[in-house]
């Protein structure tokens, strides 16, 4: 069976030594199926507390922050984030740089915050990045997204915020180097770099804990409850984070976030030098914001869409089909994918080139 290259910008594709350890675990863990044991069980408990410790020794964690593997994706955490994080003035600060930004800013109004968005990349189909806005210091917090898989743009830098700052990095999380002490919040779901659908990990400064003047917060939508029971308040989703412990055991292993960073430019940079030198196909997204992780893509002439997703599909590239907002092609490049399947869909573009030369 050939090799497929899998570009798309669901659910990640994990390191084949990773796929391999979680299988074996289905059949036998300890003498049961890691699909069946205990969350209570020490095993368990174990795995739960290296996944915790990897997260902070992958991130460089600082004192004073809290690892949680809990369940309900990002889209939860749109909720959770705003309930924690509301404070005396009810009123939250939010850059709109995508669709999954657009969610989070309805979930703050959801949570009964006085939600202003201080900055948008809506009227240009959000193909940029938002820079130079002011951020008053009243807000409680300010939500950011950092990398938009649907429009292909991808936060550089973080603006210097006077409030406490809550970002989603469901789509680029442990694919860079980032400063976690910038960040009171931060929650990323499983399914992009980390492991399978099924959990989010947040990163929680202690000091935020229990001081939310959320009127209603639920029991289960609280941190300081999970901060308190250790992930444990439920059943974790187990096989989620087991996955997700192997898969940062194999991160570490082969260098940590610096040496994926590196593997990361170097993917971008071949497929956004073929897009900007072919004159069959140019980006979406403004050049300096462009997304490591998702490169969206379109041909100068649609005609010829046909033909080309031909080509790649022959050469088993998957995924590739653009979102609808943008139309055109979307290669998703999470941690795991090669260099080499990123070299053989900049080849089909080449060849297709020369073919309609």
């Amino acid at each position: 069976m050939s090799k497929k290259h899998n570009f798309g910008a669901g659910p990640c594709i994990l390191p084949q030594e990773v796929f391999q350890q979680a299988s074996a675990a289905v059949l036998d863990f300890n003498g049961l199926s890691i699909l069946e044991i205990s969350h209570r069980s020490s095993e368990f408990i174990d795995v739960m507390e290296e996944a915790r410790d990897l997260v902070k020794k992958a991130l460089n964690v600082p004192d004073g922050y809290t690892v949680l593997f809990l369940q309900g994706g990002a889209s939860l955490g749109f909720l959770i984030s705003a309930m924690n994080m509301s404070g005396k003035n009810k009123k939250a600060a939010y850059v709109n740089t995508g669709e999954w930004a657009r969610k989070a800013v309805k979930e703050g109004k959801n949570a009964g915050l006085a939600v202003d968005v201080i900055a948008s990349s809506e009227d240009k189909n959000y193909s940029y990045i938002p820079k130079g806005y002011s951020i008053a210091s009243d807000y409680d917090y300010l939500h950011l997204t950092s990398n938009n898989t649907i429009f292909g743009t991808q936060f550089k830098s973080f603006p210097n915020s006077p409030v406490p700052v809550v970002c989603d990095m469901s789509s680029d999380i442990f694919s860079r180097r980032v400063n976690v002490a910038d960040f009171d919040i931060i929650y990323a779901g499983a399914q992009k770099n980390l492991g399978p659908a099924g959990t989010t990990v947040y990163i929680v400064k202690e000091n935020i804990l229990g001081n939310s003047t959320h009127p209603a917060i639920p029991t289960y939508l609280d941190l300081k409850v999970h901060h308190e029971k250790d992930s444990m308040f439920n059943t974790p989703p187990v096989f989620p984070v087991y996955v997700s412990m192997l898969n940062l055991r194999h991160l570490i292993a082969n260098g940590g976030v610096p040496a994926m960073e590196k593997r990361n430019q170097a993917k971008a940079d071949l497929i956004y030098n073929e897009i900007d030198s072919n004159p069959l196909f140019k980006g979406t997204a403004v050049k300096e914001d462009r997304s490591n992780m998702n490169v969206t893509f379109v041909l100068e002439d649609e005609a010829l869409a046909g033909d080309f997703t031909k080509m790649w599909t022959d050469a088993g590239v998957i995924g590739l089909k653009g979102h609808r907002s943008v139309g055109g092609f979307r290669a998703s490049m999470y941690n795991a994918m090669d260099l080499d399947s990123v070299q053989v869909l900049v080849d089909v573009m080449k060849e297709f080139a020369l073919k309609k030369a």
